[in-house]
């Protein structure tokens, strides 16, 4: 799998996305699933009917906007859904009513500490209704009287979920998850959505090992009723996987490993850091907050772990109006990180179990494999015959070539290297 793989237009359909009233439900998500579809036309959209149970959550009601906006006494526009629609706390419900400024303040949200941000503000499970502004707005609102009116709608409907399932060879996949609820901010989360459709593009063309399950999910609610459904399956199959979210940045490489910590893509990932040379920010469990938290759980343990660049919750135009496409997420940013992660699943398409073929340790000088003067072995200059026997000594069927490599503290291109001679003279399989 070392075909090349291409970035075009990667920064034009975030643009695309840019403007989309996204939330859990309701047509901004299929709006965007529409643009999906022109680059994957083969995904394929489950929908979840409101009020359906998933383990301990209920699927919320379907949420859609027409109009909201603030005015004072005098007709001046306050704030207007349509000029930006973070301006409007996400699933809000409809209000026609004048009230004071006493009131209104009640339902208004602002950051002090970023004056020029719009905050992003959902209440997904509580009725509420609500506006966000930057603060100096907010402190430039005078005592008055104010109309305020949304005209959005709360119905029985569906939350849709994304998937796309490329075969491979083999039933065991490689799942990569990202998540399709934020409106516009672009490194949360359109660039997710970006990259994970750019590797999907990319995967469906080539020759693959594993197979490959590109879901977009809502988040949390999105990944229980996934998994709800699909939990046997799941566990059965599932070897690798990737959250992928917040990967849009050029500041910084990040890692949130998975509950277990020591998988397959933690591996991975850690390791193509390494060999790259370049400086990461890893994270623990404890630091988890996106839908990590759903496909590690208890019972759930999913070998997933999370690629970022900026940690969501951590950069800060996080969760405002400041995250944007050109001073946050970048076009070279987007590359590099399709690019990475392009890496990392051929890193993991190229990992198998060896298997000893030989009871006790095979007599290496007689495979030349070994230097008759206890030198330097002939399979690399940094593999000396201790490492090779190391790598004997856990080929049992059970431990994959990433498993080999980090319990021997050994460079993963050498144990490959190791590896395919071994088998060339049968001392694995």
């Amino acid at each position: 799998m070392n075909e090349e793989i291409s970035t075009e237009g990667i920064y034009d359909f975030c643009k695309k996305l840019w403007p989309i009233n996204r939330s859990l439900t309701g047509p901004g998500v299929r709006e965007t699933f529409k643009h999906i579809t022109d680059i994957l036309p083969e995904l394929i959209i489950h929908s979840y009917q409101s009020g359906s149970k998933k383990f301990d959550w209920t699927v919320p009601q379907e949420w859609s906007v027409n109009e909201a906006w603030i005015k004072d006494n005098a007709g001046n526009e306050v704030v207007n859904f349509q000029n930006n629609n973070l301006h409007l706390v996400g699933y809000s419900e409809p209000i026609s009513k004048v009230m004071s400024l006493n009131e209104l303040d009640k339902h208004l949200h602002s950051r002090p500490d970023l004056p020029d941000a719009i905050p992003y503000v959902t209440s997904y499970y509580q009725r509420y209704w609500g506006f966000c502004m930057t603060d100096t707005q907010r402190k430039a609102l005078k005592e008055s009287s104010y109309d305020v009116f949304i005209d959005s709608e709360l119905k029985s409907g569906s939350l849709d979920i994304g998937e796309l399932v490329i075969p491979g060879e083999t039933d065991k996949e490689f799942l990569i998850s990202t998540n399709i609820c934020h409106p516009s901010m672009a490194n949360n989360e359109i660039s997710g959505i970006a990259v994970a459709t750019w590797l999907a593009s990319w995967l469906r063309k080539k020759k693959r090992k594993f197979t490959y399950r590109i879901l977009y999910v809502p988040e949390t609610i999105g990944s229980i009723a996934y998994i709800h459904d699909n939990i046997n399956h799941l566990k059965k199959n599932v070897i690798a996987g990737m959250n992928v979210i917040c990967c849009g940045d050029e500041r910084t490489y990040s890692y949130l490993p998975s509950r277990n910590g020591n998988t397959i893509i933690d591996r991975a990932l850690k390791d193509l850091y390494k060999k790259k040379g370049i400086k990461f920010k890893e994270y623990s469990w404890l630091d988890r907050g996106s839908d990590e938290r759903q496909y590690c759980a208890p019972g759930v343990d999913l070998p997933i772990a999370t690629f970022t660049r900026s940690k969501y919750a951590e950069y800060p135009e996080y969760h405002t109006s400041l995250d944007t496409l050109g001073d946050v997420v970048t076009e070279a940013g987007l590359q590099s990180s399709v690019l990475f992660l392009k890496e990392v699943i051929e890193m993991v398409e190229e990992d198998f179990f060896p298997e000893a073929t030989h009871l006790c340790e095979p007599f290496l000088l007689k495979y030349n494999l070994s230097d008759s003067l206890g030198g330097i072995s002939l399979v690399s200059s940094t593999l000396r015959n201790k490492s090779l026997r190391d790598i004997l000594t856990y080929a049992d069927g059970k431990h994959s070539i990433e498993d080999i490599a980090w319990k021997i503290d050994e460079d993963i291109e050498t144990v490959i290297e190791a590896c395919k001679m071994l088998q060339e003279k049968k001392l694995i399989k």
